[in-house]
């Protein structure tokens, strides 16, 4: 696997040192963040979500059956709309980040938080990536599993070792030791069998396609088509990229976003770079709090938290906000 990773230090951050780092697919649960609805902008986020879509997206969340949710066309939709309607609810109480940080799905919520791209355009987006993506997944089929314990040589080797000739790469490099395979179902599976032998803890995503792997690869060419045509702005803080660890500009985010379909998550090294730059607080928008333990894993020293219910919400915008 050849790293695409931008060894470039970033800039220092703003004065607060906060990251918003908004959740990725394989986070959904049925009911979550249904007693945030009522919140102004988390209302108004689901609102133009169910716009565009023409569908219920507060439903969705609060009445899908987990093997509806899962499904990535549903999935993508509920992640975001509850991470950017979460993320705009904290600013609009003075809760403002210096940076922003998206894992997978969630680099395209990070560009609507960061004002890169306009709110109606990223659910359209969504749904069309969903779409392509959920296609590519139903003609490649593909799991994902976080691998413990493990190192990207010992994941590399393991992957060379288990493909056979079939699809099996590092997907998410998450750090603290955890990587995520992606591959056709049978190459995962000796994948988990080989490092199980070894005395080695494994864990199935709930995702339904190996994302982030060439399986992905027919989405690429319609997914470009479509970028073509959608407009973005330069963002006022970072936006860090998955792909190269690097802030999106406007003239490479199109690329980025592409390549992203088929290339690792470059988690651990954002996070250290982004700590390096002055992070003083990881804030996951979204729920299950799996970025947040993530960060915990890299840095147990990093503050962190997690804002994914009413709860949580109420307590970091008491001290935080204005």
């Amino acid at each position: 696997m050849t790293s695409l990773l931008d060894e470039a230090p970033l800039a220092p951050l703003g004065p607060t040192g906060l990251v918003f780092m908004a959740s990725g697919q394989g986070s959904q649960r049925p009911g979550m963040g249904a007693d945030l609805l009522d919140i102004p902008e988390v209302a108004a986020t689901f609102a133009c979500a169910s716009d565009v879509l023409g569908r219920d997206v507060a439903a969705l969340v609060r009445d899908a059956a987990p093997e509806e949710l899962n499904d990535t066309r549903n999935a993508q939709i509920a992640i975001s709309a509850l991470s950017i309607g979460i993320g705009w609810a904290l600013a609009a109480r003075g809760i403002v980040p210096d940076a922003l940080l998206g894992f997978s799905l969630g680099q395209i919520s990070a560009l609507v938080l960061g004002d890169m791209l306009d709110e109606e355009a990223a659910f359209a987006l969504i749904a069309e990536r969903s779409r392509l993506m959920g296609e590519a997944a139903d003609g490649n089929p593909g799991v994902m599993s976080a691998f413990l314990k493990i190192t990207l040589a010992e994941a590399q080797e393991l992957c060379a070792a288990c493909a056979e000739g079939e699809v099996l790469v590092p997907a998410n490099l998450n750090g603290g030791g955890q990587i995520v395979m992606a591959g056709t179902p049978a190459a995962v599976s000796r994948a988990e069998e080989a490092w199980a032998a070894s005395k080695g803890r494994f864990s199935r995503l709930a995702t339904s396609g190996g994302f982030h792997s060439p399986l992905m690869a027919s989405a690429a060419e319609p997914f470009a088509a479509y970028l073509a045509g959608v407009d973005f702005r330069e963002s006022a803080v970072p936006v860090i990229g998955n792909v190269h660890g690097a802030p999106l500009e406007v003239a490479t985010v199109r690329e980025e976003l592409v390549a992203h379909l088929v290339s690792p998550v470059q988690f651990e090294a954002s996070v250290q770079k982004l700590a390096a730059a002055g992070a003083q607080m990881f804030a996951e928008v979204g729920f299950g709090g799996v970025l947040a333990n993530l960060v915990k894993r890299i840095d147990r020293a990093a503050p962190r938290a997690a804002i994914q219910d009413r709860a949580s919400f109420d307590a970091f915008v008491a001290e935080n906000g204005e």
